[in-house]
């Protein structure tokens, strides 16, 4: 290999656009006025959480974050309830401009029904978040809706939670219910806050010795039979965990610690790491084989910024190069002048998400039904051209945080239908005739996860 390139053209992050007129205010803004506005773009935009909370995060005062981020969240996790609620109060739909005010009743019921916040003072600010927001004729209508509902708050609830609800689109909920018996399970964990999973770096400390260390600090944890995870009885800040800054440590779900064990990098290997950010499995790839080459390709430019931060912050080095995955022969002259092939891919495939809604509620509301072939189509390009790119006896680990079949086991199944010289590795938590293996999220374990690996076996 030669001229081995690091890829440093990391893009900004794009401006917030003009979707709504901006408040003129020099001042920070009052969180639920805040909180109505990203429900909106949400629910009317299609916006992900992901991208509108850091675009509004400077636009509050700091201590307000965790407010913004549990109303916010909250809202998206039992939004049908919510709206329930809004229906049997409100004669008329609030359509065109007064969505807003819609949101801000979503913002009030969250917060009398799922927050300790008092009542009263849940309905007072709400109510004067129509000042800032130019919605002072609202007002009126906001605090009769909101008192009216705490006035008969039992009455009401009886009348919306008579029958249980599933909280999901019911496109989703009949795709589980055709395959899984456990459909009710699935979706009663995906409606609960997801725990807080580290990732100890085994390079820097041991399992026992860090766990030690957050009981020092007043934080209690727990072991399972991962080598490298611990689970936090409560979440809480990075900042609060020892030697996080230094890299001893990474926030990472369960589920997805796995894939740097399942793909057993060796050192002076040549691996790539596709469509990694935020980074996560790329720096476990460095803690497994720091003398390993690896490249972690992401087509987000900015989120690539991510990946960067995190090598940093554990002290690790990777070729990082943003590219579009199904076109790898435009980007790989940027890691060597002469045509390459890798001892190891992990490809952690664009998927439905479908398994980390708990993590990320608004991806009920985002994913449509219609969006599900595009993605196995293009899982299935992926897959197909990364392949090529593979040497004779290596090993693809496919990856996706999905829970449908048809972007997991059926998209395996075809692929090794296809590619004879593609042989089914057997994973040390699979059944004999499981193609790959199906994580499902839990009460206090990880996400929906899957995992298939396979070896190029040319004789």
């Amino acid at each position: 290999m030669k001229e081995i390139k690091r890829h440093n053209s990391i893009k900004k992050m794009t401006a917030l656009s003009k979707r709504n007129k901006p408040i003129k205010q020099d001042k920070f803004i009052p969180v639920r006025a805040v909180a109505a506005q990203v429900i909106l773009q949400v629910l009317d935009q299609g916006k992900s959480l992901a991208t509108l909370i850091p675009e509004y995060q400077s636009k509050i005062k700091s201590q307000d974050l965790p407010l913004l981020q549990e109303i916010c969240f909250g809202i998206c996790r039992v939004l049908p309830r919510l709206e329930k609620i809004i229906s049997l109060l409100v004669s008329k739909p609030l359509k065109g401009k007064t969505r807003i005010i819609h949101c801000l009743l979503l913002v009030g019921l969250y917060q009398i029904l799922y927050t300790r916040i008092p009542a009263h003072a849940a309905v007072d600010e709400v109510v004067n978040a129509t000042k800032v927001l130019n919605l002072e004729s609202f007002r009126g209508l906001l605090n009769g809706v909101l008192r009216n509902f705490l006035r008969d708050e039992e009455q009401i609830l009886k009348k919306v939670d008579l029958h249980w609800q599933t909280l999901h689109p019911e496109w989703l909920v009949n795709k589980l219910k055709k395959v899984y018996t456990n459909w009710r399970d699935i979706i009663n964990a995906n409606n609960q806050k997801p725990p807080m999973w580290l990732r100890v770096n085994l390079q820097k400390t041991t399992l026992e010795n860090y766990r030690t260390l957050l009981q020092e600090q007043g934080i209690e944890s727990v072991q399972t039979d991962h080598p490298q995870a611990l689970r936090l009885a409560q979440p809480c800040p990075v900042h609060l965990l020892p030697y996080f800054f230094d890299g001893w440590i990474s926030v990472q779900d369960l589920h997805a610690q796995w894939s740097a064990l399942l793909l057993d990098p060796k050192n002076e290997e040549f691996i790539l790491d596709a469509c990694a950010a935020p980074g996560g499995k790329t720096t476990h790839i460095l803690e497994k084989a720091p003398t390993a080459t690896v490249v972690a390709l992401d087509v987000e430019a900015s989120r690539l910024q991510r990946v960067e931060e995190n090598l940093q912050r554990m002290q690790q080095q990777a070729v990082v190069i943003c590219g579009d995955a199904t076109k790898p022969d435009e980007w790989l002259s940027e890691v060597s002048e002469s045509a390459v092939q890798f001892d190891r891919i992990l490809l952690d495939a664009p998927c439905s998400a479908t398994g980390v809604i708990r993590r990320h509620p608004d991806i009920k509301w985002l994913r449509k039904e219609e969006d599900i072939a595009p993605l196995v189509e293009l899982q299935g390009d992926i897959l197909e051209v990364l392949w090529g790119k593979l040497k004779p006896n290596g090993i693809l680990l496919y990856a996706t945080c999905s829970l449908l079949p048809e972007e997991n086991s059926q998209q395996i199944a075809t692929f090794l239908q296809n590619h004879k010289e593609a042989k089914l590795e057997k994973l040390p938590f699979s059944d004999i005739n499981e193609i790959g293996h199906q994580f499902f999220p839990s009460e206090n374990a990880g996400d929906g996860f899957y995992y298939a690996k396979l070896r190029k076996q040319i004789e």
